[in-house]
């Protein structure tokens, strides 16, 4: 990879150095190329942009799943939403998630239709871990669903996929995980995984715009699902033939993932994350992870070199793009490094940082020797 040639993609790049890509991603010149270009066209022709649908593919694409499993949702809060309705829990079943989660992850099971008659079970984390040991302790036959971040946001810890879904399937359970942390940045293959739902948002690692997100329907799932919310994208658009309206006495859901899709998307925001993931997949996600592990285990290496304190597990396997150290007043520290142009996130007591592919080791040694005159002071 041609870090350099990578960087001209960036515009960020020439005023800032950007470290929080956990949070909101600055956009890469092609994905404002395509905007600016539909743009221009909607003022002059008709919309007819194939664009959601093209999304649909490559999003699919890269995480090993077919088309016709992937739905298109705004948000990874309402790809969980959707997930989380297509489950039936009979009174006293569980859930199981864990104590790192970010709340949208927790949040579909605290409503108070569900309280009463499920148990929400949380691992909890040991020196920022979650151990498969603590799934397999509260996972059990009465267990609804297993409900993840594929990376925790906080801390940047990575749950192993296949072992917890091999946990979960074992008791008949569904699998639900949040790849908001992990899709653009870390490779992702939900047939190897054996995974039942992911969603996400393409505005972090996915290098789009807010607004187009993508939901994972394993396909055996989606023919028993049906939809809680319904609109005319998710039925099969059939017409009275004397009349030509359309068919409103009758749902005839259409067979893929699409049926839990409602109305109309926003156009502006696929074109965005279209073009993020054209870039994504001709760099090559196994390249883009390999870029953004070592970025983040050189950031750690040096940080312990410092004598910080890390908050992210350095023991494991494998790591994620995002790294937290503790340090006093953080939030103060996180704005005066963005008066000097470094741009991370105040997360658990600590500095969140998290590099995508695009970035180099200057920029995490310009990151270190900033944040040690700052604390020194």
């Amino acid at each position: 990879m041609d870090v350099g040639k990578v960087r001209e993609m960036f515009p960020v790049t020439k005023t800032k150095t950007f470290l929080n890509h956990a949070a909101v991603s600055p956009l890469p010149e092609p994905v404002k190329a395509a905007i600016k270009t539909y743009l221009e066209d909607i003022m002059v022709i008709e919309e007819d942009h194939d664009c959601p649908n093209e999304g649909r593919r490559l999003f699919a694409r890269l995480v090993n799943a077919e088309p016709s499993e992937i739905a298109l949702v705004p948000n990874t809060s309402i790809g969980l939403n959707v997930a989380a309705n297509t489950v039936e829990y009979p009174r006293g079943c569980n859930v199981v998630t864990d104590d790192l989660e970010f709340p949208t992850v927790t949040y579909p099971w605290l409503r108070s239709k569900l309280k009463p008659r499920v148990d929400l079970r949380y691992v909890k984390n040991v020196n920022g871990k979650l151990p498969l040991e603590d799934f397999k302790k509260l996972v059990d036959d009465r267990t609804a669903v297993v409900a993840v971040s594929h990376v925790e946001y906080s801390n940047g810890f990575r749950n192993d996929l296949k072992a917890l879904s091999e946990i979960t399937h074992k008791h008949g359970a569904v699998f639900i995980v949040d790849v908001c942390q992990s899709a653009g940045a870390l490779r992702i293959d939900v047939k190897r995984d054996k995974v039942d739902f992911i969603a996400t948002s393409s505005y972090k690692w996915l290098l789009g715009p807010s607004g187009a997100g993508f939901l994972y329907v394993q396909k055996e799932l989606i023919r028993k699902s049906e939809p809680v919310f319904v609109g005319y994208e998710g039925v099969k658009q059939e017409v009275f033939e004397t009349i030509d309206l359309w068919n409103n006495r009758e749902l005839k859901f259409v067979e893929t993932a699409s049926r839990f899709e409602t109305g109309g998307l926003s156009v502006l925001s696929y074109i965005g994350a279209t073009a993020a993931l054209q870039l994504i997949l001709e760099v090559g996600a196994d390249k883009i992870e390999k870029r953004v592990t070592g970025l983040a285990r050189y950031l750690m290496k040096r940080l312990k070199e410092e004598r910080f304190q890390l908050q992210t597990p350095e023991d494991v396997e494998q790591v994620s793009g995002i790294v937290n150290f503790r340090i006093d007043d953080p939030k103060g520290i996180a704005e005066k490094l963005k008066q000097k142009g470094i741009i991370v996130s105040a997360r658990m007591n600590g500095l969140r940082v998290s590099p995508h592919f695009y970035n180099t080791e200057e920029e995490i040694e310009k990151l270190i020797g900033e944040t040690k005159k700052i604390n020194e002071n």
